[in-house]
């Protein structure tokens, strides 16, 4: 499996997967995640700016993202992980995080090691351009992908809880 940066070319690959993984998160819960129509078309933009200028290989001052694709055999991107540099309030010692948007592996190709395998990338990567910390959200419904980012290094920082009113 190769697993390497993404170009704007990718992008349509990885939309219908988008579609997925917002399907999934709305289903696990739909007042956090109810979604306009079509959310994957809502991502094209962003993920093609990302992709145009993220790279492994990009200077650290180029571009600070990461989008990344694994590719099977036959060249079918078959998951994709979308990961941001962003600023913290300034009440922190801690000025700026990356965060891990989005991840996601065709369902089979589950249980090879890709998804660990493109965050510990993700990790190497931000960590060599100088990023002290990581934080993603997870579902609590979603326990492979808690047993996952927690073999990767990650812990449970906070607890959000929500409420609907009205």
């Amino acid at each position: 499996m190769l697993i390497r940066p993404a170009t704007p070319a990718d992008v349509p690959s990885v939309l219908p997967m988008v579609a997925k993984i917002c399907a999934l998160h709305e289903a696990w819960d739909s007042a956090k995640y109810g979604f306009l129509p079509n959310p994957e078309l809502r991502y094209e933009k962003w993920l093609s700016r990302i992709a145009s200028s993220a790279s492994l290989d990009a200077p650290p001052q180029r571009d600070r993202n990461i989008f990344l694709v694994a590719e099977a055999e036959n060249k079918q991107v078959v998951a994709f992980l979308v990961a941001t540099v962003e600023r913290e309030i300034p009440i922190y010692r801690l000025q700026e995080y990356a965060f891990l948007h989005d991840l996601w592996v065709e369902e089979e190709y589950r249980q090879a090691g890709i998804a660990k395998a493109m965050v510990m990338q993700a990790i190497e990567r931000f960590n060599s351009i100088g990023v002290k910390q990581i934080r993603l959200d997870t579902t609590v419904a979603n326990e492979a992908a808690r047993r996952l980012f927690s073999s990767c290094g990650f812990r449970v920082s906070t607890i959000e809880m929500l409420i609907e009113l009205g």
